[in-house]
């Protein structure tokens, strides 16, 4: 070779954030005279009003001074924190877990990648909610596994179009992926409608990737339930962790949990979710040590405290944001998100959300993320976990630019 010709792997180009392609393009304007308000961002952190539980933190100072957390931990998990998480998760009778039946992974989107790894092979095709989460996306196209999306309805708080996923089923289906409580519509699915979709998958022998998440994070009026408490019937891989409930995204654990219905993931499931997880050296040991006091005796008064300021600040949304004309919020039901829609024949120089997106934080330094990150275009996504200060500051703001471009 006379010159140096290096090229990039196909899977690098294939690999891509589609959050990252359309933000980057929304421009901050650092000398604004407004100050930036931010309600793009999903972690809970940032703000200052949301902690973790300083028994949380106690927990890691113990683990730290025995000096017992400082080696390579197994790749899957320690057998105590597996332990302490099949203990909190186990449903007897219905859903039981052992340590045996769960992995530990660096964080929930770790535990995503691996499930999706394990369960779909290049030109398979996995089916996926229509507004969702964009990772998912990522991880199928990297491996060359086609995406199908189901559509969520939004006028019936995000349901499935039942008809519509089962419509997407072939021979080449590998899996169907739920999201619940959900990232980005806010929505929790009654008992009866993930029954339903429970009841799709039996009929076509499809496991499920259940993304919970967001678990336990529902409002008033709502309930969650884990997918694996309603079927003795549907292989599932539930994958969770600390990031949201318990307010540490940065300290990067998720968990798989396998439900093993009818041994069907016992043949090579079970082996590939291990070999996947010992590729690379498994989650943050100090916090694997402090996981049993984390789980089990953070006091229920923290979680209590962290729903009811989400919830105060989704009323606030709902009752704002409902106000301005050409807007229309959809009444989140747990999580940290709020989508609304964008009547674009209303506005005389808007004609997508992404434009919206851009104009909104060129003019009032408010940012937000268009529905085209989530491929539901004529929406947008805002984040509740501000202080109220700010979101109600931001509302008003949306208001004056709404006016301002109205025709």
């Amino acid at each position: 070779m006379s010159e140096w010709n290096i090229k990039a792997s196909n899977i690098s180009k294939r690999a891509h954030n589609p959050i990252r392609q359309i933000v980057d393009k929304l421009k901050v304007d650092p000398n604004a005279q407004k100050s930036f308000i931010s309600l793009s961002v999903g972690d809970p952190t940032v703000f200052g009003n949301f902690n973790v539980h300083e028994s949380a933190n106690e927990a890691i100072k113990r683990q730290l001074d025995t000096f017992k957390h400082n080696g390579y931990p197994p790749a899957h998990g320690t057998l105590d924190a597996r332990d302490a998480i099949a203990r909190k998760y186990s449903i007897p009778d219905v859903a039981p877990l052992t340590p045996n039946d769960v992995l530990l992974a660096n964080g929930c989107s770790g535990a995503l990648d691996i499930c999706v790894n394990v369960l779909c092979n290049p030109g398979q095709n996995i089916l996926l909610p229509r507004p969702g989460f964009s990772l998912y996306k990522s991880l199928a196209e990297i491996r060359e596994v086609e995406v199908r999306f189901y559509d969520l309805v939004p006028e019936n708080n995000w349901q499935v179009d039942l008809k519509h996923l089962e419509s997407l089923i072939d021979d080449k289906t590998a899996c169907i992926l739920v999201n619940n409580p959900s990232n980005p519509c806010g929505s929790v699915y009654p008992k009866e409608h993930l029954e339903a979709i429970l009841d799709v998958a039996a009929k076509h022998h499809l496991p499920i990737i259940a993304d919970e998440i967001y678990c336990d994070l529902v409002y008033k009026g709502n309930t969650f339930y884990p997918m694996a408490s309603l079927t003795k019937d549907v292989p599932i891989l539930a994958v969770g962790g600390l990031a949201k409930k318990w307010l540490v995204p940065g300290w990067r654990i998720g968990w798989i949990l396998v439900h093993d219905r009818h041994d069907a993931f016992a043949a090579e499931v079970r082996t590939g979710l291990l070999n996947l997880s010992q590729v690379i050296l498994g989650p943050n040991s100090v916090v694997q040590g402090a996981l049993d006091d984390i789980l089990h005796r953070t006091p229920q008064s923290f979680y209590e405290e962290t729903i009811s300021q989400l919830e105060h600040n989704a009323k606030l949304g709902i009752d704002a944001v409902s106000k301005i004309d050409g807007l229309t919020p959809v009444t989140p039901q747990g999580a940290m998100y709020m989508m609304v829609g964008i009547d674009m024949d209303k506005f005389k120089d808007i004609s997508s959300d992404v434009e919206f997106s851009q104009k909104l934080v060129a003019e009032e330094n408010v940012l937000v993320l268009p529905g085209q990150c989530f491929d539901y275009p004529n929406f947008i996504r805002i984040v509740i976990t501000p202080p109220a200060g700010s979101l109600q500051e931001a509302y008003e703001r949306m208001a004056e630019f709404c006016a301002r471009h109205r025709k």
